[in-house]
């Protein structure tokens, strides 16, 4: 069984009004994780919330102790989110050194082995949200931000994990990459949806567009299939026959799931493994990474 890397994407930006069984505070979230790692995910990737408030809050302070207790407990590949600048939580313009300024200072750490660097900026609006009258917003990653995530990579040697919402962003996150050379090879995790307006919906065709467009600007780079409001189950076998991994969890879920992370990744180990691949562990995903990236045997 050739071995699929599976992600638990645990909350996302959507606070409870939107996905109600999201974990918000560090207690919750490091419980997740956990649940999440021993349903068969070897990689965690969560947003902080502040406490207070409960909206999200992209700050080193509360970041780290919750990726200590996670990583004390479970080896897993654990990273954080970037302020989602465009969104209510980070209307404010931000510069690309404060924008990755928690993961710097967590690679510092030594906390985390990832970092997001999405490689390109998109409208993202609701679809019962555009029939009621009420506006998306931009998702918004200029250039600068982008090479300032692989000037970090090239540097710290941490792996860019790019979520591709559009084509055009596999197309520049590949010609940026092979900017940098020494980086690691970046994960283009393709984003669907099913609830939401930005790129192609959960399809066996818009897969394959994907992997098309992958093989002409960076064969032979790790990909895995995941999104935001979307039901990604009907593509994992497709996903596993042609040598993908998967993200799953409440952060990608549909809006409204009742399903928690645990269960999200449990049902996800099981389709991955009727359709013979088996659970890449943490040590895989790395070996993998490295060959990729030219550092392996």
């Amino acid at each position: 069984m050739r071995p699929v890397w599976l992600e638990a994407a645990l909350n996302g930006p959507w606070s409870r009004d939107h996905q109600p069984l999201i974990p918000v505070t560090a207690n919750e979230i490091v419980a997740d994780a956990l649940a999440a790692a021993d349903a068969g995910a070897a990689i965690v990737h969560f947003h902080a919330y502040d406490p207070e408030t409960g909206r999200q809050r992209d700050d080193y302070d509360i970041y780290a102790p919750i990726i200590e207790r996670i990583r004390g407990a479970r080896d897993v590949i654990c990273y954080p989110t970037l302020p989602f600048m465009g969104g209510a939580d980070a209307a404010a313009p931000m510069d690309a050194a404060a924008r990755f300024e928690a993961v710097d200072r967590l690679v510092d750490a030594g906390l985390i082995e990832w970092s997001v660097v999405d490689p390109g900026s998109t409208h993202i609006a609701r679809f019962d949200g555009i029939r009621e009258g009420r506006e998306g917003f931009t998702y918004s990653n200029p250039e600068a931000h982008v090479r300032h995530g692989l000037e970090l990579a090239q540097a710290r040697g941490i792996t860019p994990s790019y979520a591709i919402y559009e084509p055009g962003f596999l197309r520049l996150g590949a010609a940026l990459a092979a900017a940098y050379p020494g980086a690691p090879v970046p994960i283009y995790r393709f984003m669907f949806s099913d609830d939401l307006s930005f790129g192609f919906p959960p399809r066996e065709w818009a897969l394959d567009a994907y992997l098309a467009l992958l093989d002409e600007t960076a064969p032979g780079a790790p990909w895995m299939v995941a999104g935001l409001g979307v039901d990604i189950g009907p593509l994992i076998p497709l996903t596993v026959a042609r040598g993908g991994h998967v993200r799953t969890g409440l952060e990608d879920a549909r809006f409204g799931c009742e399903t928690g992370n645990a269960a999200l990744v449990a049902q996800a180990a099981g389709l991955i493994e009727d359709a013979g691949g088996g659970l890449a562990t943490v040590a895989e995903v790395r070996a993998e990474l490295a060959y990729a990236t030219g550092n392996g045997p």
